[in-house]
């Protein structure tokens, strides 16, 4: 792993741990998921240090496996992998359907 991708993931781990995370708009809930995506020479196990300190604090981590194969393909993965969490949490969030039957 080379001393950039370290030294960002170090940045990373160190400005979650501190509790500033830089949002654009303040949600209504807390952001909870998050997407993490490598780059070129590395894969999506570089993130492993990362995500075991995110999760500590009660994220929902996703790492991207991107194939490297070209930026068209790193793009589908990476956007596969936002709509595959996307579709977990609307299907937590959607009310259960009542099992009693109309008299």
């Amino acid at each position: 792993m080379s001393t950039i991708t370290k030294l960002s993931m170090t940045i990373a781990a160190l400005a979650l741990s501190a509790g500033t995370v830089p949002t654009l708009a303040q949600p209504t809930e807390p952001m909870r998921n998050i997407v993490l995506v490598h780059g070129a020479f590395a894969d999506g196990s570089s993130w492993s240090k990362v995500i075991a300190i995110l999760q500590a604090k009660g994220f929902n981590v996703t790492a991207v496996q991107n194939p490297l194969t070209s930026l068209a393909d790193d793009v589908a993965a990476t956007n596969r992998a936002i709509s595959a969490r996307t579709i977990r949490r609307n299907r937590r969030s959607l009310p259960r359907s009542s099992t009693r039957r109309a008299s």
